[in-house]
């Protein structure tokens, strides 16, 4: 099932939030439009009745990630050079890297550390950011954590101007991040 902003009660229905094992959440520009009781839902969901939450690219800024981060979820910098990033499976036993190997892509929307959250479970993923000019910077690419009865995903990865969440090892690890979540893994 997917929905939007403009949908009925901005797609996060009590129905369809119980209907639901993992909400993905991709959002941009409009986080600050998301009504506060949607939130409290998503919430209530999550830390009490374990639903999975993935939080995907620009989403760090959404109102359901700060809320169960507990902080501004803010990055050190942001780029929108359309650099490289090599990403790396940094934690090869974690289910959500199974099946996926080290992978480029090849322009991406660059969010530089620190990123201000609490420290993560897991980083099944980190990466090295490949500037224009052949710089070099590393970073830590997907994050996990448990957040009262459920389990989160952060990828930061995932801009709409370029086809990356198309890419086979990015679904991948999409599947594995639904299985993981839901408490499957």
């Amino acid at each position: 099932e997917t929905a939007g902003i403009n949908d009925s009660e901005q797609g996060c229905s009590e129905d369809s939030l119980n209907r639901c094992d993992v909400l993905i959440w991709w959002g941009h520009k409009r986080h600050d439009n998301v009504k506060d009781e949607y939130v409290d839902r998503i919430e209530r969901r999550v830390k009490q009745e374990g639903m999975g939450f993935i939080a995907v690219h620009s989403s760090h800024f959404a109102k359901p990630n700060k809320r169960l981060m507990g902080t501004r979820c803010s990055w050190g910098a942001y780029k929108t050079d359309g650099c490289q990033l090599k990403v790396r499976v940094n934690a090869p036993d974690h289910p959500i890297t199974k099946g996926v190997g080290d992978f480029t892509l090849p322009q991406i929307e660059r969010y530089s550390e620190p990123y201000r959250v609490p420290e993560p479970e897991a980083v099944p993923f980190a990466g090295t950011y490949v500037y224009p000019d052949g710089k070099e910077e590393p970073t830590r690419v997907g994050f996990c954590w448990t957040i009262g009865k459920g389990r989160m995903f952060y990828f930061a990865p995932g801009h709409e101007t370029y086809p990356n969440l198309y890419r086979p090892e990015v679904q991948r690890l999409f599947a594995n991040a639904v299985e993981w979540a839901a408490g499957r893994s």
